[in-house]
């Protein structure tokens, strides 16, 4: 029995959010976009496409006129402009119209960048999220952020385009690498210390199921996740307030990632910047010492990384960077930082010192469990 949250914008519904155990039922929710005499192009990557294009459109085909399918090479350094303007190219051969539809099978880089060609081409046309990562199922493929990189700052080129619908299943959770199911921990411990303590220390508790992919602890996770992460841009859709807390751990995290050019995954890097903005809410004295101990603990439970000793980064480079973040708002960083566990707010106050001095106290420590 599929699970399913619904997305509303001013009270009105927008679209759905359906977690399966499989794609099975893909075909079954469809329809309701009224696709029976559309077409449908599957964009999806590299890695993604031998896994479960096949499956995906046998689904897809039952519900429209003709499937076309566009395969780009997997990485984050090909969601840019140029495979974008790919994706135009051959969207324009195949003479889709603003009434066909786009299918976005793959993680972050797939459903970010075939948003963002779906809210562009012919000034929008409607787009499905099907999310094969952790990461994109409780983060990515929700509420409507597309865009690319541009010259290797992350999402800096986008636009706000909201799915029709996000289908999940959690059997392709079996399928991701260490390294990708580590990255999704990453934002779902995030939406815990943000939003909800009880959840957090659930997912504590929970640790060695959810290491072990047990799927029906999983799909509670992505659940309560995806609940937390609907309720905050059901009230802030464009990102004007609340929703930036989401941001808590990016600021740094996005930094980092550029200056790393990439090799770490975008959940590391995610922790790290946690792990960062907790501590200067411990130094401004809103949570404790042990308290960040524990998030150190928990997001090395999830084989994150916890210090960036070896890897070779200047704080002042990686301060910098920061500066070219689409989250500053009139010079200043619209840093987010945890008045206590579970409750996050924004602050612009944050000084180049207290960051600086953050990131030299993460390479401090070590990345062993």
């Amino acid at each position: 029995m599929a699970e399913r949250l619904n997305v509303r914008r001013d009270g009105n519904w927008i679209y759905d959010i359906v977690v399966e155990s499989s794609y099975e039922r893909l075909g079954e929710e469809i329809p309701a976009l009224d696709t029976g005499n559309r077409k449908i192009c599957i964009v999806t990557d590299s890695n993604v496409a031998p896994l479960y294009l096949d499956e995906v459109k046998e689904q897809v085909s039952k519900c429209c006129k003709k499937v076309e399918t566009f395969i780009f090479p997997a990485g984050e350094e090909n969601k840019n402009l140029d495979t974008v303007r790919t994706l135009y190219e051959f969207l324009i051969q195949k003479h889709f119209d603003r009434k066909d539809v786009l299918v976005a099978l793959g993680g972050g880089v797939v459903g970010d960048l075939c948003g963002f060609a779906g809210a562009t081409y012919l000034r929008g046309i409607r787009f499905i999220q099907v999310p094969t990562t952790l990461l994109s199922q409780v983060d990515s493929s929700i509420g409507g952020k597309t865009g690319v990189d541009f010259d290797s700052y992350k999402n800096m080129v986008g636009a706000f385009h909201m799915p029709s619908l996000v289908y999940a299943s959690t059997s392709s959770l079996l399928t991701l690498s260490a390294e990708q199911f580590a990255s999704g921990m990453g934002e779902i411990v995030k939406h815990g210390l943000i939003k909800n303590r009880d959840y957090y220390e659930w997912i504590c508790e929970h640790a060695d199921a959810i290491r072990e992919r047990d799927l029906s602890v999983c799909e509670q996770l992505i659940l309560v996740s995806c609940r937390i992460k609907r309720d905050v841009v059901e009230k802030d859709p464009t990102e004007q307030g609340e929703r930036a807390l989401l941001n808590f751990g990016h600021t740094l995290g996005h930094a980092i990632e550029k200056m790393m050019n990439f090799k770490l995954a975008h959940g590391q890097c995610v922790a790290l910047g946690c792990l960062a903005a907790a501590h200067i809410s411990a130094k401004r004295g809103m949570i404790t010492d042990a308290e960040v101990d524990q998030m150190r603990k928990a997001f090395a439970t999830f084989d994150l990384p916890v210090s960036i000793a070896g890897y070779g980064l200047d704080p002042n480079e990686v301060i910098q960077a920061t500066k070219n973040d689409k989250k500053m708002e009139a010079g200043a960083i619209k840093f987010v930082l945890l008045r206590q566990v579970g409750e996050a707010y924004i602050d612009r106050t944050v000084t180049e010192a207290e960051m600086k001095e953050a990131l030299e106290w993460l390479a401090g420590g070590t990345n062993e469990r």
